[in-house]
């Protein structure tokens, strides 16, 4: 027998038990077929010499926003490293909005109101764009500012007549009218002007996003709402985008797509049921590209102060955050999802929208028993001890940031105080109440790179050097693990991913240094010199 390649003299660890180290690994048609004296005799049509080089599974993201990656890296950057200061974001704006024709749109993002002091107002936007509209995303995704030309664009000239939306919130100035910051649902009221992005659009952040995310050694991920322009989502029109990114060669990372909850309907003559055209939910496709869990967003974000919390935010005792979906609106859209075959992905971040999805999973289970069904709750933020033992017992899926700790960790613990900030992304908590721990960076929100999260989940310490609940702490191969094999459980996909045994796809990231043996204030230092997917070199960092 002949395989397709052979590669050799690296350190592998495999995650597996019963091989935990290799040096040499045979790869058949994109998935392994052997390892080390197994491959005596054996040819290749290629054989690679990893010189020596430490190699883990490839990295595989639970929780990654790749087609809006690629719009923010698209668009012109105001996070907190470029823009110190809001009079900076203003001149970075000024800037680009000269370089662009009178009537075009300009796309921001990035910016964090609690690092540059506040967010930016409508009038001093209309001051720098030259009559130019403009949206600025927020870091989060939560939340964005338009100036008065995008109100227009929207419908509302002078930025007059806008509603308030349900589940959102329009921030006034003195006179009533919008002072330009839109929160959660209000924010539709203008993307409206400029979405659903075109499918070539779509195409085009896909690719820029693959080929940063497989320089950073990631081999699959999970994008959490497609399918609407209400919930994350790009167009009605993007798994479709996602198809032709496959077909052109333009998606080089292995993807499972959430669809957005609005995106299901009702199914006629089976009441309360709620599915996507055809019958298609959780699991149709591929090992490249295939369906994933409904997504729904419960709440808001912690650094926006708008998620769900039983207590108000510290220093703000009128303000607990708000729900998106009440939960008499919920209920039935997840409880039919639930009836249909879907696996759920709720998005809860405070401990109230917690307390809400657990109580629709244990109704959904109790009135309709599935066995395995791993629903997810994305971020599980602010959670005691009561609510993690409740999620075990549930066979729930929590799956937190661990880059948030660096680069959100000081504006969460303003949020919340320092009591209630030992209670914050929780991830020891997990592992010791029995649940499976995935690894995820929810980028664009912050740096995307898996080698950073798993430096913060080793570390936890924010940027000015705090420590931020550090009994959560996780050891590295526990990180490295979440990484892989926690991402891969997430989404139903552990039996070919997230670990390195015979018949697994051959998917791999080699690094410069031994990640298990460097000092853990290290590990965000490692470089990725490597990365394969399926057998073929996807990404090789040059000698330069």
């Amino acid at each position: 027998m002949r395989l397709d390649a052979i590669y050799e003299g690296g350190r592998f660890v495999t995650m597996d038990p019963a091989r935990p180290r290799a040096h040499r690994v045979g790869v058949l048609g994109g998935r392994i077929v052997g390892f080390d004296d197994e491959l005596d005799g054996v040819g290749a049509v290629r054989t690679v010499d990893l010189g020596g080089a430490f190699v883990v599974p490839g990295f595989n993201d639970a929780h990654h926003h790749l087609s809006m990656r690629g719009r923010r890296l698209r668009a012109l950057d105001l996070r907190s490293h470029v823009v110190t200061s809001l009079d900076a974001l203003y001149a970075a704006v000024a800037r680009a909005a000269e370089a662009l024709p009178r009537d075009a749109w300009v796309h921001a993002g990035g910016y964090d109101q609690n690092k540059i002091g506040a967010h930016p107002l409508a009038e001093r936007l209309d001051e720098v764009t030259g009559g130019r509209p403009i949206w600025i995303e927020h870091v989060s995704g939560h939340m964005g500012v338009a100036n008065t030309e995008a109100f227009a664009r929207a419908g509302f000239p002078g930025r007059d007549g806008v509603p308030d939306v349900e589940g959102g919130h329009v921030v006034r100035g003195p006179d009533g009218r919008p002072a330009g910051l839109l929160q959660e649902r209000a924010m539709p009221l203008v993307r409206g002007a400029f979405e659903p992005l075109p499918v070539a659009e779509i195409e085009a952040n896909i690719a820029e996003a693959s080929r940063v995310a497989l320089s950073e050694g990631l081999t699959s991920a999970t994008e959490p709402g497609i399918g609407t322009i209400d919930g994350l989502g790009n167009s009605p029109l993007d798994l479709h985008a996602f198809q032709r990114a496959r077909e052109s060669g333009a998606l080089g990372v292995r993807m499972t797509l959430m669809p957005y909850v609005t995106a299901l309907h009702a199914v006629a003559g089976e009441d309360g049921l709620r599915g996507l055209d055809l019958g298609l939910r959780s699991g149709f496709g591929d090992e490249w590209l295939r369906i994933g869990p409904v997504k729904i967003l419960t709440d808001g974000s912690l650094i926006g102060r708008s998620a769900a919390m039983t207590c108000c935010y510290a220093g703000e005792d009128d303000n607990t955050g708000f729900m998106l979906f009440e939960p008499q609106e919920m209920a039935p859209l997840l409880v039919g999802a639930h009836r249909a075959g879907w696996q759920v992905a709720a998005h809860a971040i405070g401990d109230a929208a917690i307390d809400h999805v657990l109580d629709v999973y244990e109704q959904a289970q109790r009135d309709h028993p599935r066995p395995d069904t791993r629903h997810r709750i994305e971020h599980f933020a602010v959670a005691d001890d009561r609510q993690v033992a409740r999620a075990a017992a549930l066979g729930v899926v929590a799956v937190p940031q661990g880059r948030f700790i660096t680069e959100l960790g000081d504006g969460m613990r303003t949020a919340l105080g320092p009591e209630r900030s030992e209670h914050c992304y929780r991830m020891r908590s997990l592992l010791d109440a029995g649940m499976v721990l995935p690894g995820s960076s929810d980028t664009p929100v912050v740096d995307g790179a898996p080698l950073l999260g798993i430096h913060d989940m080793v570390n936890r310490r924010t940027r000015s050097g705090q420590e931020l609940a550090p009994g959560e702490r996780v050891t590295v191969e526990q990180a490295l693990r979440a990484y892989t094999h926690g991402s891969a459980y997430a989404v139903r996909e552990e039996h070919r991913k997230g670990t390195l045994v015979a018949g697994a796809l051959a998917d791999f990231t080699v690094l410069s240094e031994d990640l298990l043996a460097v000092e853990p204030e290290r590990i965000a230092e490692i470089e990725v010199r490597a990365t394969v997917v399926g057998g073929e070199l996807a990404y090789e960092r040059s000698a330069g």
